[in-house]
């Protein structure tokens, strides 16, 4: 059996995407999205960025024919070629399997290998910011390969990432290993009957092609992985307990939980509130805790960053600005409602949207500052503060942390006068924040979609996302198609409207529950 770096890097993502890539039912795959094909788009462009740094040759040979692709390799590897682009290499790692390496770049330098007085390095070319773990084990199996292919030790391998500091050397001593007891755990799961237990971890699970599938199964366990607030760690050492069901976490002691690793004091009654919540499917207060122990059980995600880890870096000096303190929640004269959509690889927000809702007139206008092109941000950064300074009083609601995150990045970015800036970052208050600190919902996630369709609100394009919005403003910069804009006003009105309902649910909640 081939084993290539492809299925060892999904392994390190999901013990289970690979078993169901060689065994499972293909029937039950999903065809890629647009947002994953969007996700190639950027791996090729990266490639391309990246490959003008080199000069290189690359192997001819017909595209499946990986034999003829290791002959083609090891001929340019011969003649000493300085860098070879997309070369394939093989090596037998036991009677049963053969590793299968296709390196981005061979890169050439001074030392001993069995073609002569020189060797090959390997250089992984990766769309992330960081050097992740799962990468530097690839490039560990790239280096190995390569290793026993032309006979010479290896102490370092390249990883080339995104961002200031795009090179990244890889110390093969400490890395070497794992990768070894990463690829005999892999081995071994693909030599089992049947696939490893399910486990939802949205962040990870979002664009795979066994998502819906592996979902169907964890519903059908009611598996503990949908709870909000369960991790990895979490759910290993409820294993440990026997603690597997909704049911028998409701009934635990939090003094069970709160000294093993992932829980403390915080956590443990937490999260079994979370569990009381799903089982009777009603909401609860959160009892109050002190304050260095209040604890979110779920962390806001950016919903345009969760596949494609590309975060938009906020400026460090950006933070320095005065965060807001606003814990407490009322109804106000005039309320503001606040989301951003932004394109991440254009280090862009190109959307601010504010609904303004003017209870004392009976009126809500929604404003929708879009840039067309990316220079037009600065514009876009202008009209909002234009419209915000028109209501001096009125608080700003979002939902997370990046709406306020972007405000200081703008700030910073447009050389806006700090008093100009913080009296609005004062007004801002995070409906996320406020919420997971004093109610648990019967609810598999704490993302704004969930909490607003349990609520009843609903999206006017159900299909629409952060990250669609994303594939959509480029094929507007590409194509100039209208109709793409509209789609994305309307979906970032929609969010602005969820986060008004949300907001005034929890008003009311916590008025007759006397949560705050």
């Amino acid at each position: 059996m081939l084993i290539n770096a492809e299925l060892l890097l999904q392994y390190q993502r999901c013990k289970r995407r690979p078993f169901l890539d060689v065994h499972g039912d293909k029937s039950r795959r999903e065809p890629e999205s647009d947002l994953l094909l969007k996700l190639y788009q950027d791996r090729i462009a990266h490639h391309r960025s990246i490959l003008t740094e080199f000069t290189y040759q690359r192997p001819v040979y017909r595209q499946g024919d990986w034999k003829a692709g290791v002959t083609a390799t090891l001929e340019l590897m011969e003649q000493g070629a300085e860098s070879i682009y997309q070369g394939v290499l093989v090596t037998g790692y036991s009677q049963t399997h053969t590793l299968l390496s296709r390196p981005d770049i061979l890169v050439k330098h001074r030392g001993e290998s069995r073609f002569g007085d020189w060797m090959y390095v390997p250089v992984n070319i990766e769309l992330g910011k960081r050097p992740k773990q799962e990468y530097q084990v690839v490039a560990a199996f790239h280096a190995y390969v390569l290793a026993m292919v032309q006979q010479s030790e290896l102490e370092i391998a390249w990883l080339m990432l995104r961002g200031k500091e795009a090179g990244y050397s890889v110390d093969l001593l400490k890395w070497m290993p794992q990768m070894h007891r990463v690829l005999e755990e892999y081995i071994q799961t693909l030599e089992t009957e049947e696939a490893p237990e399910v486990f939802i971890s949205r962040q990870r699970c979002n664009l795979c092609p066994w998502y819906d599938y592996c979902y169907t199964v964890a519903q059908s366990q009611k598996h503990l992985s949908l709870l909000p607030g369960v991790t990895p760690v979490r759910y290993t050492q409820l294993q440990a307990l026997e603690i597997t069901t909704v049911e028998s976490l409701a009934k635990t002691y939090p003094t069970q939980l709160e000294n093993l690793p992932g829980f403390d004091s915080a956590v443990a009654p937490k999260l079994i509130l979370q569990a009381k919540s799903i089982l009777e499917n009603r909401p609860f207060i959160i009892p109050n805790l002190p304050p260095k122990q209040q604890y979110v059980l779920n962390s806001c995600t950016v919903e345009t960053s969760v596949c494609l880890d590309t975060t938009i870096e906020i400026d460090t000096e950006a933070t320095q600005l005065l965060t807001p303190r606003n814990d407490t929640i009322t109804t106000a004269p005039v309320e503001m409602f606040f989301d951003i959509e932004a394109q991440p690889d254009l280090n862009l927000d190109f959307l601010l949207g504010v609904l303004v809702v003017d209870r004392q007139a009976k009126t809500e206008k929604f404003y929708s500052f879009l840039a067309e092109s990316p220079e037009e941000e600065e514009l876009v950064w202008q009209q909002f503060l234009n419209l915000v300074w028109q209501y001096p009083d009125a608080p700003i609601y979002h939902f997370c942390v990046y709406e306020l995150d972007t405000v200081k990045r703008l700030a910073k970015l447009y050389q806006t006068p700090q008093s100009y800036v913080l009296p609005v970052l004062n007004r801002f208050v995070d409906i996320y924040k406020i919420l997971t600190q004093n109610v648990a919902l019967p609810i598999e996630s704490y993302a704004l979609k969930a909490i607003a369709r349990w609520l009843g609100f609903e999206w006017r394009d159900p299909e629409a996302s952060g990250m669609k919005c994303i594939y959509w403003y480029d094929q507007w910069l590409e194509m100039g198609d209208r109709s793409l804009l509209e789609i994305i006003q309307r979906y970032n009105e929609d969010d602005c409207l969820a986060t008004r309902s949300v907001k005034d649910w929890l008003v009311n909640f916590l008025q007759k529950n006397n949560g705050l």
